[in-house]
């Protein structure tokens, strides 16, 4: 998708006045930015209406003072290490990272452009910055979670089907994010009497044949999607993998939900890109990634599909469901 084709999706910014887009002698700044998912995906597109809108609140008006170059990495590797150099390459004043897909290739293609990153876990360990508190570097901007979550998923697994002995696990595995996520769950596996299959999220055929094989093997199983741009990418395959063989499957993320999911716990993203937004704007007026620390969420949400525990013929708790900041009937 096109930066102007994008544009005229957004309510608030397609009736920005054209007038305000002619006015001349203002400084035109450039931001780039790089989704690490699919420019067709509706709730990434909300994500970026969040920003553009954050952004025009504080000032910012697309085509007046600021021109914002949009490129969709689509969960794909070698597409996001293209992008990111692309973006670079346009010199911008700043470039909004979503994901850990496009954080890291981005890094590597400039040492010296700041970059706010967004849906981003554990930047300390994965080497983005130095520290919360001091980024340090050219980098800062906003984690998703801890990798401890982890944990949280496989027990909110066990509240609401109990009987579950068995899990895959559907995580990145060249990444540091999928890696951290998958060990936080191996920590809680032994105590919680389950046992772990690890499903690459990257190859959707693969990923279909492998969860099809575990579903075969018996029953009392389950399924955790831990958070990943491919797992995004691929979450109607997932969603209706999960239906198809009678797997209770936790989410990290409200959009799986949204789309037929079971049960989702994690972040607000759509209100992370919009604090991005204030990042962005300091940036612009001065101030450098390395004196702002990065923030962690300010809420997570339980999310809950009535409609898809009752197909999978699950009664769940009435603990959970009054845990549940919402459900959908």
């Amino acid at each position: 998708m096109k930066r102007r084709q994008f544009v005229t999706l957004l309510g608030a910014v397609a009736a920005w006045p054209l007038a305000s887009r002619a006015q001349q002698g203002e400084r035109m700044r450039r931001i780039g930015v790089l989704m690490g998912v699919a420019a067709d995906d509706l709730a990434a597109q909300a994500r970026l209406a969040a920003f553009v809108q954050g952004l025009h609140q504080l000032g910012w008006t697309e085509g007046r003072n600021v021109r914002i170059d949009i490129r969709w990495g689509a969960g794909d590797a070698e597409r996001n290490r293209r992008l990111a150099a692309e973006l670079v390459a346009l010199v911008p004043d700043v470039i909004l990272t979503h994901s850990t897909a496009a954080i890291a290739p981005t890094l590597r293609e400039t040492g010296s452009i700041p970059i706010v990153f967004t849906i981003v876990a554990d930047p300390v360990g994965a080497g983005y910055v130095e520290s919360l508190a001091r980024p340090g570097g050219n980098a800062t901007g906003f984690t998703i979670f801890e990798y401890s979550i982890g944990g949280k998923w496989l027990e909110l697994l066990k509240e609401i089907a109990p009987a579950t002995m068995r899990v895959a696990v559907i995580r990145e595995s060249t990444n540091a994010s999928g890696i951290g996520q998958f060990a936080a769950i191996q920590g809680v596996a032994p105590s919680r009497s389950v046992e772990l299959r690890p499903v690459d999220a990257r190859d959707p055929g693969e990923m279909e044949r492998t969860i099809t094989a575990f579903a075969q093997q018996g029953l009392n199983s389950g399924l955790i999607v831990t958070g990943s741009a491919p797992a995004a990418v691929h979450r109607k395959l997932i969603i209706a993998l999960a239906a198809r063989h009678k797997l209770p499957a936790i989410y990290a993320s409200r959009f799986f939900v949204a789309d037929g999911g079971l049960l989702s716990y994690g972040p607000d993203y759509v209100d992370q890109l919009r604090r991005a937004a204030g990042y962005v704007d300091r940036i612009l007026k001065g101030e450098k990634p390395a004196d702002l620390p990065v923030q962690a969420p300010t809420k997570y949400e339980l999310v809950i599909n009535l409609k898809t525990a009752k197909a999978l013929g699950l009664e769940l708790p009435a603990t959970v469901l009054a845990r549940a900041d919402e459900v959908i009937e």
